[in-house]
C-alpha cells in the first residue's frame, strides 16, 4: 500500500509500507493492505509505519492533529505538524 504524509510545508514520506499506526481522536488504530475506503480525524500522537511485515523495519513520526484518507489501497495523511523520530 502507499503511503503519503503531508504538512502545510512539505512532503514527510512518500512509500509503500505494510502498514500503519495512528492516533485517532477517540483512541489509536491501524490501517493494513486492502483497507476499507475511510476518512478519520487524527488526535496528538505518535505514527508508527510499518515498513515490512515483521515490524522490523518502522519509522516513526510525532504528530499534531491531523487527518487520514484511505482509498484504493493508498493511505494520505494530512497533518498540521509532523516530526520524524530517530530510532
Amino acid at each position: 500500500m502507499h503511503l503519503e504524509i503531508l504538512t502545510p510545508e512539505r512532503k514527510l514520506y512518500s512509500g509503500e509500507i505494510y502498514g500503519i499506526q495512528l492516533p485517532g481522536i477517540s483512541g489509536s488504530f491501524q490501517v493494513l493492505e486492502k483497507h476499507a475506503p475511510m476518512v478519520s480525524a487524527l488526535g496528538k500522537g505518535s505514527i508508527k509505519v510499518l515498513l515490512d511485515k515483521n515490524g522490523v523495519n518502522t519509522s516513526h513520526y510525532e504528530v499534531k492533529c491531523g487527518f487520514i484518507e484511505v482509498l484504493n489501497n493508498k493511505v494520505s495523511v494530512l497533518v498540521e505538524g509532523a516530526v520524524e523520530l530517530s530510532a
